[in-house]
C-alpha cells in the first residue's frame, strides 16, 4: 500500500540542478509547500492509464516500468525509468489523462509537484521553460532509441540488447538481479515469453550468461555484445 513520506527541504534536493537551478529562492520555496512524496512496494501501480492528470512526478528512487494495455492479458512496456527521470512527461503537457500506466519493478519512492505551479514556471521563467523542453526532448529521444535499437534485431538480438540495457543503463554492473519477469521482458521486446526462456536458456548453455533465481550474470560480455549487434 502507498506510504506517504516526510516531505524534504528542495534546497537539499540532489535533482534541483537538473530541475530547478533557474527557479528564485521563493519560487522554490513554493515548491516545497506544495510538493510531496509516495513511496510505493514493488508490484504497486503509480498511476493508471487514463486517470486524470494532477501533478507532475519525477522517480526520486527505486525502478519503474511505463506500459500500455494493448490487449486483455498482454502489456506494451515503453520504458523502464531509472532514479530522477521524469515519468509524466510523456502526457502532462499534451493531455489531461494519463495515455500510459506506470507501475514500480523496485521499492520505489515518486516526488509529486502541483502541476499548476509547473506551468506557471513554464510560462513567466524561460530558463525554467528551457531546461523542461531539454528534458523532455531527451525523454523523447531515449524512447525512440530503445524502440529502434529494439525492433531492429532478431530474437537473439533483442534478449541481448535487453541484458546489456540492464547492465549498461540500470544497474551498471554485469552481475545483476533481473527486475522483471519474463512475460515482462516478453513485453519489452514484443517476443513470446516461452521465446525468452529459450533464448536466456540457451545463453545460460553457452556460458554467455549464469542464471542464479534472478540473479542474472554476463560472463562473456564480448560475445553477448555480438549478439547484440549481429544476432
Amino acid at each position: 500500500m502507498n506510504q506517504e513520506v516526510t516531505i524534504c527541504d528542495c534546497r537539499e534536493c540532489i535533482l534541483r540542478p537538473l530541475f530547478f537551478n533557474n527557479v528564485e529562492d521563493e519560487e522554490l520555496k513554493n515548491v516545497c509547500n506544495s510538493k510531496h512524496e509516495e513511496s510505493f512496494l514493488k508490484g504497486e501501480l503509480i498511476c493508471e492509464e487514463g486517470e486524470e492528470i494532477k501533478e507532475f512526478m519525477y522517480l526520486k528512487s527505486g525502478l519503474v516500468k511505463i506500459f500500455k494495455k494493448v490487449e486483455y492479458s498482454r502489456d506494451q512496456i515503453i520504458k523502464i525509468a531509472r532514479p530522477f527521470d521524469f515519468v509524466s512527461m510523456l502526457s502532462v503537457f499534451s493531455d489531461t489523462h494519463y495515455k500510459y500506466s506506470v507501475s514500480a519493478l523496485e521499492d520505489s519512492t515518486v516526488c509529486y509537484i502541483n502541476l499548476s505551479l509547473i506551468k506557471n514556471f513554464v510560462n513567466s521563467n524561460g530558463k525554467f521553460a528551457l531546461n523542461l523542453l531539454k528534458n523532455m526532448s531527451k525523454n523523447s529521444d531515449d524512447l525512440i532509441d530503445t524502440s529502434i535499437n529494439i525492433s531492429k534485431r532478431n530474437l537473439r538480438g533483442r534478449i541481448a540488447y535487453v541484458l546489456i540495457y540492464f547492465a549498461e543503463y540500470i544497474y551498471k554492473s554485469n552481475i545483476f538481479e533481473l527486475p522483471v519477469s519474463r512475460k515482462e521482458i516478453g513485453e519489452f521486446i514484443e517476443m513470446t515469453t516461452e521465446n525468452v526462456i529459450r533464448t536466456l536458456s540457451e545463453f545460460r548453455k553457452d556460458n554467455i550468461i549464469t542464471i542464479n533465481g534472478k540473479i542474472i550474470e554476463i560472463v562473456d560480455y564480448k560475445r553477448l555484445k555480438q549478439i547484440c549487434e549481429f544476432g
